[in-house]
């Protein structure tokens, strides 16, 4: 943890002093022929408590467009800005709640998710940071000038959450032609989830996470426009796959793959032919292969 917290703090004295990483030219976070993508898992999640605003303002200073997340929905409808289905490992729940195991989200209200300590257990300079909103996190994006791989995460557990997203984003004015065509994905794990979001919003860019077979690739193309596979499972021949279709909106299918966080992985990647590379590292990532 104290390693970890001095890495913290020397990246957030030093971050400045970095260049911006270059714009990328796709509506998604890279062009198959561009230096990939590198993508902020979570924010700067291995230097700053992931998912949330602190996490994101970091990669902003260390010069990084693109960021990612993960949205649920609590018990009365709100969606926040978490990656496990429970609250227990990334704030002080335990202590504010302890008659509420498992501390789901969907069995608390936003108001008392707000009252939770997202940070300490990270560092004790991040104390007090809190679980953002969907709103309050894609109001910093916009502060920030960055950009957002959006995934809803677990949808089974959250009936209609692709419509409530887009209710959010529309609302917070991330669904006019510039964020739909520029700063915006939306992914998940759920092909279903992927397919309503598209139906909903047949402009978007849109991702499934996995690793469909071949074979059944062309079926997925219809509907989205990223196939987005743990790096562990990833081959050059299946990149070269992907590329060969083309994707929901007539352009060739993409990767950007995750979650890499170190260099000798970023480089494999890279020579793979990946668009984008999720990472809680990215520094460690822009450094191996740019982008």
């Amino acid at each position: 943890m104290y390693a970890r917290t001095a890495t913290a703090a020397a990246l957030l004295g030093a971050a400045a002093l970095l260049l911006p990483a270059p714009a990328t030219q796709a509506a998604g976070p890279a062009g198959a022929h561009d230096e990939p993508a590198v993508i902020a898992h979570r924010g700067a999640s291995a230097y700053a408590p992931e998912n949330t605003l602190a996490a994101i303002d970091l990669a902003d200073r260390m010069g990084f467009d693109w960021v990612e997340n993960d949205v649920q929905r609590t018990k009365d409808g709100e969606l926040v800005v978490v990656h496990d289905d429970s609250l227990a490992r990334t704030t002080n729940v335990e202590q504010l709640f302890p008659g509420r195991a498992p501390w789901k989200i969907k069995d608390f209200t936003a108001a008392e998710i707000a009252t939770l300590d997202a940070g300490s257990w990270f560092g004790p300079e991040f104390t007090g940071a809190r679980v953002p909103t969907l709103r309050q996190y894609v109001n910093r994006v916009e502060r920030n000038h960055q950009k957002l791989l959006l995934e809803i995460k677990k949808p089974e557990l959250y009936p209609g959450i692709e419509k409530d997203t887009l209710r959010v984003l529309r609302q917070e004015g991330w669904l006019n032609r510039h964020h739909v065509k520029h700063r915006l994905v939306i992914q998940s794990f759920g092909a279903d989830s992927v397919k309503a979001v598209h139906e909903q919003r047949p402009d978007l860019t849109t991702g499934f996470l996995g690793m469909p077979a071949v074979a059944d690739l062309p079926t997925y193309a219809r509907f989205t426009d990223q196939i987005n596979p743990t790096h562990t499972s990833l081959t050059a021949d299946y990149v070269a796959a992907v590329h060969k279709l083309k994707g929901a909106h007539g352009k060739q299918l993409q990767v950007s793959t995750w979650t890499v966080n170190t260099a000798a992985a970023a480089t494999r990647v890279n020579d793979f032919g990946v668009d984008g590379i999720i990472t809680n590292n990215p520094d460690i990532v822009r450094d191996a292969v740019g982008g």
